[in-house]
């Protein structure tokens, strides 16, 4: 098989939870250990970082990775989904995985794969940690792909796990309280690992702390060590506002390393891993500009916590009009999302927003994507009036041809709509 058949033979005979949804979900973590058995668990043979969390995990994974890479690591950096290339989920010093390492691996291993029924998710871990360990990284940071004590991730111990926070996402696996969620994300605590929890939430630091005791693992709180405005000498080239709470994270993270392990990270280095943070991981989708004149921007915000971060990224970013692109997938409470995100941006406009606020509806090219026709139907009943569009690319080049140059274009909703949105302005049809 060639790379692109490759693929077509993964995504076809082995389907993901991201594109399709619930069908791909599999509550059970045996699979993992028995292929990691099979593959000669590779997953012992390199340190690692485990991260998880509701929002700002894959932001904190890249920042960890940054800063290691500039501290001299030969870093492995495992992360989920991706936005335009697969090889994105696995990288190297920053470097994609590879088409031929994806290849070979596949036609290697293709009737493992077959016996335990594995997922792709599932075979994607095993890639990834067969290639760290295969490489000889000298750590990984690896981001949880959902939940986290029945994720596929969940079969390292690392040197530190990290929780960012929890918020109601995933709900009709992870559980529908606050509390839920946390005792799933708390699963990747492991036996005497340090444990860094990023946000104080009082109907999860009892979790935490519980699950942290009950596995004598020292747990800290970022937020308790570090706040927000300790932060502004630092830079990074991750612009949004809720970057921030993200590296307060990452401040607590490296200190516990440096504190617990043989890691040497110097300031210097932390400094020039946060400032280089995408020319060195190649980070995508997080407050993106796309575009100038009008300013465009894609954001993977698709909960209510990431929404409100994106909210005060968009209040503080100077604009007259903001013509909002919105897509999603159909099995998030949309309806909820929509109208959180509605009322607040016309909260935020006042009288005007009549006059500088307008809706732009489409869809993500995946199979689990809520259809155009329906998201309109949805916003129309909550007094959301907007014009359709089958794909993300006509939807932005009518708002930019529509725009004043003082203008915002926002194109958000879902992961895949941004992937969408970074292709169609990739292949050189987008913004100029």
């Amino acid at each position: 098989m060639n790379y692109q058949e490759t693929l077509d033979y993964m995504f076809a005979q082995l389907p993901m939870y991201h594109r399709i949804g619930a069908a791909a979900y599999k509550a059970d973590i045996q699979p993992t250990i028995d292929m990691m058995a099979a593959l000669g668990n590779p997953e012992r043979r390199f340190k690692s970082i485990h991260v998880a969390g509701t929002n700002g995990k894959g932001s904190v994974s890249h920042f960890l990775a940054s800063i290691l890479q500039e501290a001299g690591y030969r870093v492995g950096l495992y992360t989920s989904p991706h936005l335009v290339d697969f090889r994105e989920r696995i990288r190297i010093g920053g470097e994609m995985i590879p088409k031929e390492a994806v290849t070979a691996f596949v036609e290697e291993h293709r009737g493992l794969f077959a016996e335990l029924h594995l997922s792709f998710f599932e075979m994607t871990v095993g890639m990834a940690f067969d290639y760290f360990a295969r490489e000889k990284v000298d750590i990984a940071v690896v981001e949880v792909g959902m939940g986290g004590r029945l994720d596929s991730t969940n079969v390292i111990t690392p040197l530190l796990s990290v929780i960012t926070n929890i918020g109601l996402d995933h709900t009709q696996f992870l559980g529908d309280t606050l509390e839920k969620i946390a005792g799933e994300k708390a699963g990747i605590i492991k036996e005497g690992v340090p444990v860094v929890i990023g946000e104080t939430q009082p109907e999860t630091a009892p979790v935490f702390m519980q699950v942290a005791t009950q596995r004598h693992a020292p747990i800290t709180f970022a937020d308790s060590h570090y706040q927000v405005d300790d932060i502004g000498r630092y830079t990074t080239e991750l612009t949004g506002e809720y970057q921030k709470k993200n590296i307060v994270t990452v401040l607590e993270s490296v200190e516990v390393l440096r504190r617990t392990t043989d890691l040497e990270v110097s300031p210097a280095a932390f400094k020039r891993g946060m400032a280089r943070v995408v020319t060195n991981t190649h980070l995508h989708g997080r407050w993106q500009k796309i575009g100038d004149a009008p300013l465009t921007i894609c954001e993977t915000a698709h909960n209510e916590p990431g929404i409100r971060a994106m909210l005060q990224g968009i209040s503080n970013t100077p604009h007259r009009r903001l013509h909002v692109i919105y897509g999603c997938v159909n099995d998030k409470d949309y309806r909820h999302i929509l109208q959180f995100l509605n009322e607040h941006l016309v909260q935020g406009r006042g009288p005007s927003a009549s006059e500088t606020l307008t809706w732009r509806f489409t869809q993500p090219g995946v199979p689990r994507a809520l259809p155009v026709d329906d998201l309109v139907a949805a916003a129309g009943d909550l007094g959301i009036k907007g014009r359709a569009f089958e794909r993300v690319g006509e939807a932005i080049t009518d708002a930019r041809r529509s725009a004043q140059a003082d203008d915002m274009v926002l194109v958000t909703g879902s992961i895949f709509l941004v992937a969408d949105a970074l292709a169609f302005t990739n292949s050189g049809e987008g913004c100029d």
